[in-house]
């Protein structure tokens, strides 16, 4: 007896799978896909019978992982890369990126920057970003209409911005923008309070309130210096984990950035309370703000993701920089070779920032049910030859230069190193008027 093939819309047949639910990468699987979701990975030759899918590709040489999860992010700042090097983290934002953002800011500033950046993090393979900015609602547009998943940031300070004008102002126009937004299956929201430097205690306890209201998480940056710790022991005799955690603000809900400077009882309140860490270790030498102990957060069972930070901290978007930076920086830190292995790495910016984002039921593995957020990495080139494991070669080896093909949600994003659903030319001629612009400001 015959059985009629069930009719899908998409099989992908790598040379390799690395799912992430386990640390050992599958040979000659392939992935079937319909509806967004992932359908079946089984033996290529099982899904041949099984499927009668109306694309199949064929990626011999590729090894095929979930796609990559951008932890933190400020995506359109993206049209700040490079305008202020070299300089300390206070001094980069108090003399230079405020007074830009200043004269600068606009729905149409974060919407073009927001889409150079999702170009860029798209054909380096990463499918979702956690975002904190303004405008969150141009900064939507911009991901959705590239086809990209975010989760965009309810961003609140104290002072006034041209975006804003208080605390409540800024929560209650980032509420607005989310139920607006709420029927995209792509776009998601959390609470972003700026920094315990910046945001005061009433703030904190009503984005406390919100988060428990409306499940959302809170991303907050956290220990990125050593000033900022003295400042908080200065002002409020804590440090500032232990403020949060005095405010309640520390937990599973919480993902806390950069977070640096950290002691024992740090390392112990963020353990016992199952917060998040953002690890950004290309801003943190960049802005010489230290080393983060990842390897001891990892070894207490702290949940860690990476994030680029934004590109005018960074300079890039690319989290196999970040990837291979974080790996060598943890044993290097660590003083042990056997920290951050390769496959711990991968899962750290897949599975580990789905969970922290609250999605890991959705992204973040190539598992039966989810969404097919998926990533497709050629080693087919001499300079990713010899290859004894391909998951060391993703981490140690390969480079955003060798994502060939991203899809989300099931739908390809970036087929063949070419970007869809994008209008080069267009965001190419805005980028220029804003360089001309920013140029122009910075003039002397």
């Amino acid at each position: 007896m015959t059985t009629t093939p069930e009719t899908i819309d998409l099989l992908i047949e790598p040379r390799w799978i690395a799912t992430v639910d386990s640390d050992t990468p599958l040979s000659h699987h392939a992935v079937a896909i319909h509806n967004e979701r992932i359908v079946a990975v089984q033996p290529i030759h099982e899904a041949r019978t099984r499927f009668d899918p109306v694309s199949h590709i064929k990626l011999p040489e590729h090894i095929l992982i979930p796609g990559l999860i951008n932890l933190h992010t400020h995506a359109a700042m993206t049209l700040m890369r490079g305008i202020a090097d070299d300089l300390p983290l206070m001094d980069w934002l108090q003399k230079h990126i405020w007074p830009i953002e200043g004269a600068h800011m606009s729905p149409q500033f974060v919407y073009d920057g927001t889409r150079l950046a999702c170009a860029e993090m798209l054909k380096g393979g990463i499918t979702c970003f956690n975002d904190m900015y303004f405008y969150p609602d141009a900064a939507a547009s911009a991901a959705s209409g590239i086809g990209m998943r975010a989760m965009l940031g309810i961003t609140t300070l104290e002072f006034p911005t041209p975006y804003a004008s208080d605390a409540s102002d800024y929560i209650n126009k980032g509420l607005a923008v989310r139920q607006d937004w709420l029927d995209n299956p792509l776009i998601n929201f959390c609470l972003a309070p700026h920094a315990p430097y910046t945001v005061s205690d009433t703030t904190f306890e009503r984005t406390l309130t919100l988060s428990e209201q409306l499940n959302l998480p809170i991303h907050c940056h956290i220990h990125e210096t050593a000033q900022e710790i003295n400042d908080s022991l200065q002002q409020y005799g804590q440090r500032p984990l232990q403020r949060l955690q005095k405010l309640g603000l520390l937990g599973p809900s919480l993902i806390g950035v950069h977070a640096v400077h950290l002691n024992d009882d740090d390392l112990n309140l963020l353990a016992e309370t199952g917060s998040n860490i953002a690890h950004c270790p290309t801003s943190n030498l960049k802005l010489a703000s230290g080393f983060a102990p990842v390897a001891k957060m990892r070894q207490m069972n702290i949940n860690v993701g990476f994030g680029t930070d934004g590109a005018a901290s960074n300079n890039r978007l690319d989290m196999f920089a970040e990837m291979r930076l974080a790996s060598l920086l943890a044993k290097g830190v660590s003083g042990s070779a056997q920290a951050l292995p390769a496959h711990e790495v991968l899962r750290m910016a897949t599975l580990d920032a789905a969970r922290a984002l609250g999605l890991a039921e959705q992204i973040g593995s190539i598992t039966p049910g989810k969404q097919a957020d998926l990533c497709a990495v050629s080693l087919s080139s001499l300079e990713t030859r010899p290859c004894y494991d391909p998951v060391s070669h993703l981490i140690n080896v390969a480079g955003r230069e060798q994502v060939t093909h991203v899809w989300v949600a099931g739908k390809c994003c970036v087929d063949n190193k070419t970007l869809l659903k994008h209008k080069q030319n267009d965001l190419e001629s805005a980028i220029a008027l804003w360089q001309n612009s920013l140029e122009f400001r910075q003039q002397p």
